[in-house]
């Protein structure tokens, strides 16, 4: 499996596979998972869950950091990929950990469809 190396290409990709639904719900699975007050709507299109989950991104790493933490872990993240991301600007790392999240939800997604 490739994985898809930006947003545009992961919707479309998902769309394609007409798998966009359940990229929705798996997130949405996992957010439950960790505790955190974010449902999607199954028909969200995709600007606008990328920006909602961008926001919540942000404001877990200002906020509540053990919240996200938490929500990295239960969403199984790369460890090494979130260490590589430079820290400094804490706007363009929530879009680089929300595509991250993305990312791995995708590969769950795809796994699942694939072999089961």
């Amino acid at each position: 499996m490739n994985l898809p190396t930006t947003f545009e290409d992961l919707i479309e990709e998902a769309n394609a596979q007409d798998l966009y639904k359940k990229l929705i719900r798996q997130l949405n699975k996992d957010f439950l998972y960790a505790n955190i007050d974010l449902d999607f709507d199954d028909d969200i299109l995709p600007s606008s869950l990328k920006l909602i989950l961008q926001d919540t991104v942000f404001k877990l790493i200002q906020e509540k950091f053990a919240d996200y933490l938490n929500l990295l872990y239960i969403i199984d993240v790369s460890e090494s990929k979130i260490k590589a991301l430079d820290g400094s600007d804490t706007v363009s790392l929530s879009e680089e950990v929300t595509f991250l999240i993305l990312q791995r939800e995708w590969q769950k997604v795809w796994f699942k469809n694939r072999y089961s």
